[in-house]
């Protein structure tokens, strides 16, 4: 069993297809990248491919959703902290930060490639991040009623200030570069909150 699960090195099949698919998604982009090529970098059959993903797109989703899983099961931690809601919200502000930047290949595919997902696909991505969004956006408005926070910008337009910089990020944060992850997510979320000082 083990053999048709995990190479030599124990990695499982669908992670040797996500990191392979993921690579050459960057490389040559999803539409010009087969599902030939994708299995044989991850040194599988495309029957491995098949009975895991079931299609190229559905790799194509999953590249974004693994990303988007974490990055909600992290949120809902800080969110339930026992904190003020200033330290969760400053904390979760600078994880989505790090855990794109730790995660760019991933984001920068999807938002370039997402127009290729069929309809229904689109809509449970979008149905996934709207969720996190929400979570999010429940902070700010704890916040808020408890007089924490202004209340001068809507609690919408603040999560898409803060989301639209993460999106922003594959555009222009380059490993190696002055600023290393942490130092960007401590600069956005200082921003935010500076933003939602009364």
């Amino acid at each position: 069993m083990a053999r048709t699960t995990t190479d030599g090195g124990g990695t499982p099949v669908p992670q040797r297809l996500l990191a392979a698919a993921t690579r050459l998604f960057a490389e040559h982009g999803y539409d010009r990248t087969s599902v030939q090529e994708i299995v044989e970098a991850a040194g599988v059959t495309k029957g491995a491919l098949y009975h895991y993903f079931g299609s190229k797109e559905d790799l194509l989703q999953e590249v974004y959703a693994r990303v988007l899983r974490l990055q909600q099961e992290r949120l809902d931690a800080f969110a339930d902290a026992d904190e003020p809601v200033e330290q969760r919200l400053r904390a979760a502000a600078a994880d989505v930060v790090v855990t794109t930047i730790d995660n760019l290949d991933d984001a920068s595919i999807f938002f370039r490639s997402m127009h290729h997902l069929s309809p229904e696909k689109n809509k449970q991505v979008r149905a996934e991040r709207r969720r996190y969004h929400e979570r999010f956006r429940a902070l700010v408005e704890e916040g808020q009623r408890s007089g924490v926070f202004s209340t001068a910008t809507p609690s919408d337009l603040v999560v898409d200030y803060h989301f639209g910089s993460v999106h922003h990020l594959s555009t222009w944060y380059r490993p190696g570069g002055p600023l290393a992850p942490q130092e960007v997510a401590d600069h956005l979320a200082d921003l935010l909150l500076r933003a939602l000082r009364p």
